[in-house]
């Protein structure tokens, strides 16, 4: 068997455009875009951050 890849993912926020955070992700499981309620040190608050380039 082999090992499933985990690719690095940017994410960022949908209200200042930064890109404040990195997570793992799998391409063959997870097949749209993330989108994840995460802190934003920019705006100070939690905000959407959607999977970028």
């Amino acid at each position: 068997m082999g090992k499933i890849k985990d690719t690095m993912a940017k994410m960022k926020c949908s209200e200042c455009g930064r890109i404040t955070h990195y997570t793992k992700r799998n391409k063959k499981k997870v097949k749209e875009k993330l989108s994840l309620s995460k802190y934003c040190n920019f705006c100070r608050k939690n905000t959407t951050h959607t999977e970028s380039k």
